[in-house]
């Protein structure tokens, strides 16, 4: 069966695509929730003081002292947005890698059903697995190793290219011959 490799390959990246999300929790959310913690204290006492209009004690705050308070807030909205940073690039590849993993085995079980020449469906198989690794996968190693060469390629475009034609392919195939049962390959 052709597409065997496609769902073998699909559930094995789906694994390695799907740790990322307990890798962000764990490695990046103790950060953002120290950091949401102290965006939400500060604010408050933004808060609390413009409902108090800017006085503390019945007696009028001094400019400074509402400027520090300012400058509190702001700060505090920034370390938020900071922390937030790495959890954010990371659930591009998380996303995508999910996506093309379930791509890749449904094209495996598509695959099965479909009745074209084996050559034509061998390069829809070999087209998802390189989209993938070329897309998704780049991402991942640029993102979470930041590796330069895994940038490049992610910048070349070829990945998601490879990953929209499989889609071509795959459709153009089950036109051509789509089948109720499996196929014979």
């Amino acid at each position: 069966m052709v597409g065997k490799k496609n769902v073998v390959f699909g559930f094995l990246f789906l694994v390695l695509s799907a740790g990322l999300g307990p890798l962000m929790i764990i490695e990046y959310m103790p950060g953002v929730n120290a950091a949401g913690a102290e965006k939400q204290e500060k604010l408050g006492r933004l808060q609390q003081l413009k409902q108090d209009n800017f006085e503390e004690e019945l007696e009028p705050l001094p400019p400074e002292q509402i400027a520090k308070a300012n400058t509190d807030g702001i700060l505090a909205l920034n370390n938020l947005v900071n922390a937030r940073q790495p959890v954010d690039l990371i659930k591009t590849p998380h996303a995508h890698g999910n996506l093309e993993a379930l791509l890749n085995i449904a094209a495996g079980i598509a695959l099965a059903f479909i009745a074209v020449s084996v050559l034509f469906k061998q390069i829809i198989s070999w087209v998802f697995i390189a989209g993938a690794l070329l897309h998704s996968g780049a991402m991942y190693l640029a993102v979470v190793f930041q590796l330069g060469w895994a940038i490049a390629v992610l910048n070349s475009g070829i990945g998601a290219g490879l990953v929209l034609l499989g889609l071509l392919l795959i459709g153009v195939a089950a036109a051509m011959g789509m089948r109720a049962e499996i196929v014979k390959d």
